[in-house]
């Protein structure tokens, strides 16, 4: 399947947040709004997309894209990334190996979901060469009461899962596929399922009770769906609360 990128219906969550989710993978991006900049989180699984998320952004804010948060480096996150050239991109620790060294399996795992192979490849090869690393909690001012704290709260999902608060009211918690809402959450090769749970527990405390929290896939959840399935991911996995 070629993904052609479409104009998008976005979701707006708060006055700051609005999010995506995007055709073929049911994939969230979501927008930070702010006076002085941007944050995007996730780009989307092809430079179409990820040129389509940095269109919409800078016609409906009037500001660029100056910051794009990359909440794990699976393909259908990642490979719109090289659309964002003047962004400085953040990730947890081990995202940026995994772009640089680990950019044939990001396209044998497109291919192997339906992405057209010469669109994964030239995605692949446009990916930034330097990522930020977040370790803990990096607050970042994106002006005008915009604000946005990045926190490395794996691993679970993957090795190196980084999650987004928006503080305000309510709290917005992007949480990347540590929550999935549209289907059970997957686990693959690179999971750490003994520590997914705690993961859990850390994004809930990060957002609190009253947060929305935005899943990588499906619908806007509340804390008590994303405590339902920390608990159904234990018992999935055989970790003891």
């Amino acid at each position: 399947m070629t993904v052609t990128w479409e104009e998008p219906g976005w979701e707006r969550i708060t006055a700051h947040v609005v999010r995506r989710r995007l055709p073929g993978w049911d994939c969230t991006v979501g927008l930070v709004l702010g006076a002085g900049g941007v944050l995007a989180v996730d780009a989307g699984s092809c430079l179409a997309e990820g040129a389509g998320v940095r269109a919409w952004a800078e016609r409906t804010a009037g500001a660029r894209v100056t910051h794009l948060a990359l909440t794990h480096a699976h393909f259908d996150h990642v490979l719109g990334a090289g659309a964002f050239p003047d962004a400085r991109v953040y990730g947890a620790p081990g995202v940026g190996a995994a772009l640089t060294g680990g950019r044939e399996e990001l396209v044998a795992d497109a291919v192997a979901h339906g992405l057209d192979a010469r669109t994964a490849r030239e995605a692949a090869n446009a990916l930034p060469g330097a990522v930020r690393e977040t370790r803990g909690e990096l607050a970042l001012d994106l002006g005008g009461g915009a604000r946005a704290v990045l926190a490395a709260v794996g691993p679970g999902h993957t090795g190196h899962d980084l999650a987004v608060l928006v503080p305000g009211d309510p709290a917005v918690v992007l949480c990347g596929d540590l929550v999935e809402e549209s289907g059970p959450p997957q686990a693959g090769p690179d999971a750490v399922p003994s520590r997914w749970p705690a993961a859990l527990d850390r994004l809930l405390a990060l957002g609190g009770e009253d947060a929305r929290y935005v899943p990588g896939h499906g619908a806007v959840v509340d804390a008590a769906f994303v405590r339902a399935q920390r608990d159904a991911l234990a018992v999935r996995f055989g970790v003891s609360r």
